[in-house]
């Protein structure tokens, strides 16, 4: 178990996912560069966050919903949590979470949406006392929902990335560049520099030789 002052955004899972030094960047460096891409994600959330909550028959519906692991050590937001009716064999109504996650991309072909859709479920199955077992992630390319089951192979994965995410921050340190085909459609690759940087060169380093230091 974490402690309150241990807990870290649930919003990193996503970057370490893509890329640890990104999320070194943005996480413990406190760098933040806007391309189109990061723009149009952050309105996309903002549309999302214009409602507190709705009722729609046997859905209510809760936006920006606070959630918290202290098994995972995270923190953050969901962006949307639908709660549905449903009947139990007994009888008994109870309402089903079900967290929607909001992207303004389309699907992704590694696990990166999927990781922080079922860290969002984690949170709420420890807040709750309530097993998750379904969610979506919603692509404001295709404008489609894409349901996503949370397996036991996931959950382990989800696990897995927050521990390391953990350890990022207890180490405190930027990992060197790698460049790959991640790199061109990341909004860090100008202060990344990774086709310049071979991870024994720092930033400054390098900045200064091309300014005629040594």
């Amino acid at each position: 178990m974490y402690s309150e002052s241990d807990l870290l955004p649930l919003s990193a899972l996503q970057h370490i996912c893509f890329c640890e030094r990104q999320c070194a960047l943005i996480h413990i460096e406190q760098v933040w560069l806007e391309n189109r891409f990061t723009a149009e994600g952050r309105l996309l959330h903002e549309r999302v966050d214009t409602s507190k909550s709705e009722k729609r028959r046997d859905v209510r519906i809760a936006f920006g919903l606070p959630l918290r692991s202290l098994r995972l050590g995270l923190v953050g937001r969901a962006d949307v949590v639908e709660f549905h009716r449903q009947k139990t064999p007994e009888g008994k109504t109870i309402w089903q979470p079900f967290p929607v996650e909001f992207k303004r991309g389309k699907p992704k072909k590694d696990n990166c949406d999927k990781i922080q859709l079922c860290a969002q479920a984690l949170c709420l199955e420890e807040m709750l006392a309530f097993r998750i077992d379904d969610g979506a992630l919603f692509y404001g390319k295709t404008r489609r929902r894409q349901d996503i089951s949370f397996s036991e192979a996931l959950r382990q994965e989800t696990e897995q990335m927050a521990t390391r995410l953990h350890a990022l921050f207890d180490a405190r340190r930027t990992p060197p560049p790698v460049f790959d085909k991640r790199c061109p459609s990341c909004s860090f690759i100008s202060y990344c520099l990774p086709e310049k940087l071979d991870g024994s060169r720092s930033v400054s380093r390098y900045l200064d030789s091309i300014r005629g230091g040594k």
